[in-house]
């Protein structure tokens, strides 16, 4: 089969975000992250790190829609709208990471190798889903909304686990604009500490929310805490509190993390998927 044709795709732009989200709600669970972006800033904004593009048919009705530039993400209904995204997103040299559902991220890879970026790094990831609330047999009081004051050691904690997933220490290559985005998760009011006598003993971030899904990341338990049961109490209190507003929580866990699996199902989480991300050689100073 020829290569698609370019003119599929069409750049959107703000007026659109109604059709977009209707088209991303069709599978609440695999677009948290780009309806949550849509959400937050709209179609058009420097705070998506990219541009978003969307593949019509020839009824004009949407098949694919797509992020693309520091991160590339996408929702392709149709072959042709994978394979035209794959090649369109070739021509954005800062991109550093791409995400998605694994056979997907495959089929995408391999329109995008040979004139994209070089990968860097594979990882495989699993995604966990809790849709039903449960009981919290031990309450944690001390569990709380992260302030101003917390930034400190947000800042250090995601670090750490950026590092330790990609390879890439942001405070390094990007301190002013990590400290930044941590800051502006921060006064959204979408990460939850429990901090005891200035020590981090857990933490978690809200990165999307949807009427549909609350998708988290970054949920740490300090290293002399794992293993007492204080991740799976704090974990199952936050998800227990986001379902008081939203019909299922989830996240990914590297497919090698077996303690966080470990917790995740006994805090009821359940295998739904498994996802992929590429790190990319080029742009090795940017970090989530």
């Amino acid at each position: 089969m020829p290569p698609v044709e370019p003119t599929a795709i069409t750049a959107l732009i703000k007026g659109q975000e109604a059709e977009v989200l209707a088209f991303l709600g069709r599978r609440p669970t695999h677009t948290v992250m780009l309806a949550g972006l849509v959400r937050d800033n709209g179609l058009v904004s420097p705070l998506n790190r990219g541009s978003f593009y969307g593949y019509r048919s020839t009824t004009g009705d949407l098949e694919g829609v797509m992020i693309v530039g520091e991160i590339i993400m996408f929702e392709a209904r149709t072959e042709q709208s994978l394979e035209a995204f794959a090649r369109h997103a070739q021509a954005y040299p800062d991109a550093y990471v791409i995400v998605g559902e694994h056979k997907k991220i495959a089929r995408f890879w391999n329109y995008y190798e040979g004139t994209g970026q070089e990968p860097r790094l594979f990882c495989r990831e699993l995604l966990f889903q809790l849709r039903r609330p449960i009981e919290v047999s031990e309450p944690v009081t001390d569990l709380r909304l992260a302030n101003v004051d917390d930034l400190a050691h947000v800042v250090r904690v995601h670090a750490q686990m950026a590092l330790e997933e990609s390879g890439i220490d942001p405070l390094k290559f990007d301190p002013e604009g990590f400290r930044q985005r941590c800051l502006r998760r921060i006064e959204q009011g979408r990460v939850w500490v429990w901090i005891d006598n200035d020590r981090l003993i857990f933490k978690a971030d809200v990165v999307s929310e949807t009427p549909d899904v609350v998708y988290l990341e970054g949920v740490y338990t300090d290293p002399d805490e794992r293993g007492k049961g204080v991740g799976t109490r704090c974990l199952s209190q936050l998800s227990r509190d986001l379902l008081s507003r939203t019909k299922s929580v989830c996240l990914l866990a590297h497919d090698q993390n077996r303690a966080a699996h470990k917790m995740y199902r006994k805090s009821h989480f359940r295998l739904r998927g498994l996802y992929d991300t590429i790190f990319l050689r080029k742009a090795v100073g940017h970090a989530m």
